[in-house]
């Protein structure tokens, strides 16, 4: 990983990096998560919803003004945010970056204030061993043996610190769970 990685502000006069985020965003998501951003135009409403208030929205770029990430961040309630997307270019992941671009994100949380930060993983397509299986049934154990068949995204999240506080069955679909995770950033 490069060691010439800044990460800033996204901001809303930057049509450029909007541009080359929400075209992330679609193809980031396309594989396991194609209902996400299925257009251009959807991802650019979500980063455009990304500048509101309490929010929080941050890309990486590399030393060329390459951009290489983006992640946001909203207020939940109390002293709760939610992780809320992220996405690193494919050609770029697996060195470094997604965790940069969390921790990073979990700094603009501590100086704001926040103590927690939760994120929600979807599984739709059988990733885990909580996708096809009837969760309220017996929940908290199906979730002490969650297995990653197809390198799901939680272990990443685990491996940051993050870990599973619930599960919320059937969120995307009968058996399709939504993984929700969380860390204390105090």
């Amino acid at each position: 990983m490069s060691t010439h990685i800044h990460i800033h502000d996204l901001t809303t006069d930057d049509e450029t990096a909007i541009q080359q985020v929400a075209a992330m965003l679609v193809e980031g998501f396309r594989e396991h998560w194609p209902d996400a951003w299925e257009t251009l135009e959807e991802a650019i409403e979500e980063i455009h919803e990304s500048f509101e208030e309490d929010r929080i929205s941050r890309i990486a770029r590399d030393a060329n003004g390459v951009i290489l990430g983006w992640i946001g961040g909203q207020h939940s309630y109390g002293e709760v945010w939610e992780l809320h997307p992220m996405v690193v270019r494919a050609d770029q992941q697996r060195r470094g970056i997604g965790r940069l671009l969390v921790a990073d994100l979990e700094q603009q949380i501590k100086q704001r204030g926040g103590l927690t930060l939760m994120l929600g993983t979807d599984d739709e397509d059988g990733m885990t061993s909580l996708c096809g299986v009837d969760l309220y049934d017996n929940l908290w154990h199906h979730i002490a043996h969650i297995q990653n068949l197809k390198g799901h995204p939680y272990e990443f999240y685990q491996k940051l610190g993050y870990t599973i506080i619930g599960v919320v069955p059937d969120a995307n679909g009968l058996g399709k769970p939504d993984i929700l995770m969380a860390k204390r950033l105090a």
